[in-house]
């Protein structure tokens, strides 16, 4: 009986090493462990320049642990935030660029940090600095849209004589004209299910806090036709003039809303 007894343990001691010689075998090695922060950095953007953001995010992380502190430390974070962006990690790469900022408030490279945050909410891949799409970018949810335009402010009243500070101004255009026809798309909506009272509302809001954007047009027409259509005579008239004034050759007294495939935003 003593011997059945030692034979089971001493097989449990053999079934013990071979399962800790195959955990060793299989065991992650971390190659970053002999390479210097320079080494670790170039097979970053190596991966990145590849468009292997996955592979280049944790190269990244490890190499802001190891050169806390430094300059390359501070580059690290910022291309971690543009691969997670770029490997569809938009939240991330946000928190990523928030700390960025929180740590690094001097950093030469803060207009970029702003920059790219303004990017990130913009969603560069829609609308007209993008390749072709066909969504109207006036239906989507505005959040993003307004958090990007602050960045972009922020860039261009901080950093006036950045790089960036051009393009962001032009983007804060595009997304002030969005906002705009967001409005007038709500408008539309209430409009052409009869509710021609909050149709009004949403077309006036776009008169009342946006300038000089092609959405006001279609926002005076949805007006006009609210005033006709809940018998308001003297400020349906009224409203025709002023449309009438403003877009002499406008086709939405003659052929009512459009129809076209292209979107609004579609300039070129």
């Amino acid at each position: 009986m003593l011997r059945v007894k030692l034979s089971v343990v001493y097989a449990m001691g053999l079934i013990t090493v071979a399962l800790g010689l195959v955990a060793c075998s299989t065991a992650v090695v971390d190659k970053t462990l002999a390479m210097s922060p320079n080494a670790i950095y170039a097979e970053a953007k190596d991966s990145m320049d590849n468009g292997q953001y996955d592979k280049a995010v944790p190269l990244l992380e490890k190499l802001e642990a190891r050169a806390a502190g430094t300059p390359l430390a501070q580059q690290a974070q910022l291309d971690k935030a543009y691969a997670q962006y770029r490997n569809g990690e938009p939240a991330q790469a946000i928190s990523t660029l928030d700390r960025f900022m929180k740590l690094h408030p001097a950093s030469p490279a803060l207009d970029y940090a702003l920059y790219l945050k303004g990017i990130i909410n913009f969603n560069d891949d829609l609308g007209l600095f993008s390749a072709i799409s066909r969504q109207d970018l006036s239906e989507r949810d505005q959040k993003a849209s307004k958090e990007a335009f602050e960045s972009f402010k922020e860039l261009i009243a901080r950093f006036p004589q950045s790089k960036y500070s051009a393009d962001a101004a032009q983007r804060m255009n595009y997304i002030v004209s969005s906002l705009a026809q967001y409005e007038v798309h709500v408008a539309r909506y209430y409009f052409k299910r009869g509710a021609y009272l909050a149709a009004l509302n949403r077309a006036q809001t776009a008169i009342a806090d946006y300038r000089d954007v092609p959405a006001l047009e279609e926002a005076l027409f949805i007006a006009y036709k609210s005033y006709d259509a809940l018998g308001l005579v003297a400020l349906r008239d009224d409203t025709r003039r002023i449309l009438e004034t403003s877009y002499p050759q406008s086709e939405f007294l003659s052929k009512g809303f459009k129809t076209v495939d292209d979107p609004w935003w579609k300039f070129w």
